[in-house]
């Protein structure tokens, strides 16, 4: 099953970590590794990168959340986090959604250095997360099942990961030894088969996000990018 899967979907097989007759099943090819040099970091400290490869959403300020989802449904930071106190530091602050496909690399990275907690498990359904179910109801990034993690006292200050279930990938793997010191471009853990969803949470005035995200979020159009 494996190598149809990557001739019919153009994957650059030189790039996973093992050759394509040792996967023991398509769950290990789906969880796959890559080779140590495949996704180059940006190394400028003030530089946040995308957790994961994937099709992805920007939002410089998350209170002014419109275009991409149905009118009248803002986001709720409270129901995400579930905690009101918590939310106030994120309220007008920034986000980017980071949604994985089948044919994706499907583990997820630290977008900074810093302190990383342990995950914390919010349980919930587990919904699609496709951009069509997501457009009608954005209430399943805060319904669904999810990890949340903090990684704290980073170059642009404390910003929460959230790990976020959907159909079919009910299963969150950390293979990070949490809480520790992390390094940016560092392995989180990874998804097991299906395609899921991460969201980075950044404090107000932490960053500015790439003109081109903000573009194509502006039209309503993922864009995607390699982490």
């Amino acid at each position: 099953k494996v190598k149809p899967f990557v001739e019919s979907f153009g994957l650059d097989a030189q790039e996973f970590a093992k050759k394509m007759d040792e996967f023991t099943s398509f769950n290990d090819f789906f969880s796959r590794e890559l080779k140590s040099e495949a996704r180059p970091i940006a190394d400028d400290r003030d530089a946040v990168v995308f957790p994961a490869d994937g099709r992805h959403l920007g939002f410089q300020d998350l209170s002014k959340v419109k275009h991409v989802f149905v009118k009248g449904q803002s986001f709720d930071l409270d129901a995400l986090l579930g905690n009101a106190d918590l939310a106030n530091r994120y309220r007008n602050g920034s986000a980017v959604l980071s949604r994985l496909c089948p044919t994706d690399y499907h583990r997820f990275h630290f977008p900074v250095s810093g302190f990383a907690t342990e995950p914390k498990l919010i349980n919930g359904s587990l919904f699609s997360v496709n951009p069509i179910a997501l457009r009608k109801n954005i209430g399943i990034f805060w319904q669904n099942k999810r990890y949340l993690s903090f990684i704290r006292d980073s170059a642009v200050g404390n910003v929460a990961c959230f790990l976020v279930g959907a159909t079919c990938v009910g299963s969150v793997n950390i293979t990070s030894p949490l809480p520790t010191l992390v390094k940016k471009g560092e392995e989180l853990g990874y998804f097991r088969f299906g395609g899921s969803s991460v969201l980075t949470l950044l404090e107000k005035g932490a960053v500015k996000l790439s003109a081109d995200l903000l573009d194509s979020t502006a039209s309503g159009i993922e864009l995607y990018a390699k982490m």
